[in-house]
């Protein structure tokens, strides 16, 4: 699974073990009811997709949930996308997808498969190197990468999820100094970092994204954390709404729950959780929560689907015992 993603899964699955248990089988069953008759699940808009079951499947392995009749359901689905052009979030929720469904009893979808880099679909052979391939071709000349091939800046967010891609790999990520230096200069003096070059403000979820990256880098080059740790934690306690929860940006007025569940992960990594009024989060998520199982995205939200509920329950694991 890779240290991050392993480390990330194990401490959500310990947290909410201890949820109570009426709030753990609500949650479970309204995740269970969105899989689709395909084996997938969906995003509000309808028809499976790889994004939305990635978050189901996260969602259900943290809750213990995700049953071997289900991930070999989930297997059929993704099976159907290998024929199909991949993005970076696409090959990410993939392969963590397919992690996730052998797991949990499912079979293993991806062995005797591969990417083909010349059309960006999964065909099959030595896939492992040809995931790798197609990666790197998303890299930029800013020592990151981009959302989609040819692209000429480096998005933190999809720079983070290449990483967890090669983790998920077992590989290293090729030349960590420059993507390190990547995430250097996307930092900005309010002490956040920002997810394109030309912006000014930084946000919370690129912050998380690249103190992710950096964390990951410490292997390559130890201590890259330790002079903007503090600096971290004040831009992100700052992100508080008087909701309770935690605001994307400094020009955003109300919080939500995908904002919330980054600061609380990343504040928590950097030993910064205790400086949040954690009563006061834990709360908001609370309210965000609906009767029948599933979260809202923010108070703002009358929708729900399984991607907030990921947060949702993200949350409440990080802070039930804070």
């Amino acid at each position: 699974m890779g240290p991050y993603l392993l480390h990330l899964t194990l401490r959500l699955a310990n947290g909410a073990a201890r949820l109570p248990t009426e709030v753990r089988t609500r949650h479970a069953a309204y995740l269970q009811a969105a899989q689709n008759p395909d084996g997938g699940f969906s995003g509000r808009a309808g028809g499976s997709d790889l994004y939305y079951t990635g978050f189901a499947l996260r969602s259900l392995a943290v809750l213990d949930a995700l049953t071997p009749d289900m991930a070999t359901q989930v297997a059929r689905f993704l099976r159907s996308r290998l024929t199909q052009q991949a993005s970076v979030i696409d090959f990410f929720s993939l392969l963590y997808s397919c992690l996730l469904v052998q797991l949990s009893g499912g079979p293993d979808v991806l062995p005797p498969l591969n990417p083909s880099p010349e059309q960006g679909e999964i065909t099959g052979g030595d896939w492992p190197d040809r995931v790798a391939e197609m990666l790197e071709r998303f890299r930029t000349s800013d020592g990151g990468y981009a959302k989609s091939i040819g692209g000429t800046s480096g998005s933190t967010y999809h720079t983070f999820l290449v990483a967890l891609c090669y983790q998920l790999l077992g590989r290293p990520l090729p030349r960590w100094a420059e993507v390190v230096r990547f995430v250097v200069g996307r930092r900005r003096v309010d002490g956040g970092y920002v997810e394109m070059a030309p912006l000014r403000r930084g946000g919370t979820n690129p912050t998380a994204a690249a103190v992710g990256l950096l964390q990951m880098a410490a292997d390559e080059m130890p201590g890259v954390l330790d002079e903007v740790r503090e600096d971290v934690i004040a831009f992100l306690t700052g992100m508080v709404s008087p909701e309770g929860g935690l605001r994307a940006n400094s020009r955003t007025p109300l919080a939500d729950l995908l904002s919330t569940f980054t600061a609380t992960w990343t504040l928590e990594q950097l030993g910064g959780v205790h400086r949040l009024n954690t009563q006061q989060v834990r709360r908001y998520v609370e309210a965000l929560q609906r009767p029948e199982g599933g979260f809202h995205g923010g108070l703002w939200d009358e929708g729900h689907d399984v991607e907030y509920t990921f947060y949702g329950l993200g949350v409440l694991a990080l802070l039930h015992s804070v």
